[in-house]
């Protein structure tokens, strides 16, 4: 097998690794419209393939259902109609054998293709198919989550799931940083998302950040204090949001015989009060930090420190609104609805969360989320 076969399927393999503690039904599960069905996601990365490789650039390739391009297209315009987004769930057909059979059938005709070597352009698509692929695994885990954390049982994901864990620096002094002129955005060889370019100046003040993110104990104490039901630590959008969806705490805490437990990949546990607060939307992490008398870093802020702290536990949410760099454009086709279409009422979370591909992560990789949304994993950094 070619060193890009290879790739190819290290990458299919471990999509269909997450999958593989799932239950048949587990498969077919949308809670809510941001969560789609894992059964989708695995059709979905497969489809990538199949539309902008094998059906433009292998000679004699046959679909394996030509309906499949309507029911695992996402939201790309160019390619045609879609199923839309809150109707995934309804899809028992294709079954979740099907979508399988489709992933092999898809991924022989690959391996076929990729024993000679493709063109420049060939190798770029893969490359971003790839990363695309890796991007839905980290889905794959939210999803996967809020699926089964939303069941009344609270069943286990993995019994024996280990999350990972960042070393606490002691004391928690701030990481003073100096006014001055920075750099932002990707800068070398390999791979990128459109929007990390182009690399550009900043000017910074100055400014402290943590090197630690807040904790459950932390943020506990935001609760007890009633920072919920405080209007003052809140923007107006975000007090309308509380209020409207009785929002008392992160998601996936309850409050059983006055102790807090969280739903975790294990199942329902007591609370870890020295783990990272996670699953909380931007509203929340603002409030905890006017509450704090303190704010969230801008997105450059915490690029310019990020090699001064440990980061890869969960995303991070930051106070700089998702926007093109200067200079950025979108590419031609399809291909160029992946960002650039995106860039409005989103905020940019930084770093990485355990969910993340091995290799995946860089300091300047911009996630991006609406303010309200916590299925993700994500978590709070403080500055000042």
């Amino acid at each position: 097998m070619s060193l890009l076969g290879d790739c190819y399927k290290k990458v299919r393999q471990r999509s269909e690794q997450i999958c593989s503690p799932l239950q048949t039904e587990d498969y077919v599960v949308q809670p809510i419209v941001d969560v789609s069905p894992p059964k989708w996601h695995l059709g979905h990365t497969t489809w990538f393939f199949e539309t902008f490789i094998l059906k433009p650039y292998f000679m004699g390739y046959q679909e394996f259902n030509p309906e499949y391009n309507y029911v695992f297209n996402s939201y790309y315009e160019t390619v045609g109609a879609r199923v839309i987004r809150t109707d995934r769930g309804n899809l028992s057909r294709p079954t979740v054998q099907d979508v399988y059979k489709y992933r092999a059938y898809v991924d022989e005709a690959m391996y076929q293709f990729l024993a000679e070597e493709p063109s420049a352009e060939v190798n770029e698509l893969l490359t971003l198919g790839f990363n695309h692929e890796e991007q839905h695994q980290e889905l794959l885990y939210y999803d996967i989550k809020y699926i089964l954390g939303h069941n009344p049982l609270f069943p286990a994901y993995d019994a024996g799931y280990v999350s990972p864990q960042i070393e606490k620096v002691a004391g928690g002094d701030f990481i003073v940083m100096p006014e001055g002129i920075y750099e932002a955005g990707f800068d070398g060889e390999g791979f990128c998302f459109d929007n990390e370019l182009n690399r550009h100046k900043v000017y910074l003040n100055a400014y402290e950040i943590s090197p630690n993110q807040v904790t459950n104990e932390e943020y506990l104490a935001f609760i007890n204090d009633g920072g919920y039901h405080d209007f003052r630590y809140w923007h107006a959008e975000a007090w309308d949001w509380v209020k409207t969806n009785k929002i008392e705490a992160p998601l996936y805490w309850h409050l059983i015989d006055e102790q807090w437990h969280n739903y975790t990949f294990r199942g329902l546990e007591p609370l870890d009060l020295d783990e990272p607060v996670g699953h909380i939307s931007y509203y929340e992490a603002y409030a905890y930090a006017s509450w704090k008398g303190l704010r969230l870093p801008t997105e450059f802020e915490w690029e310019a420190a990020a090699n001064k702290f440990k980061w890869g536990k969960s995303w991070e949410w930051t106070e700089s609104s998702y926007l093109p760099y200067p200079g950025f454009a979108k590419a031609p086709g399809a291909i160029g609805e992946y960002n650039g279409k995106f860039m409005v009422s989103q905020k940019v979370l930084r770093g990485a969360s355990e969910g993340t591909p091995p290799g995946h992560s860089r300091p300047t990789y911009r996630n991006f989320f609406h303010p309200s949304m916590r299925w993700l994993f994500n978590g709070i950094r403080l500055a000042r």
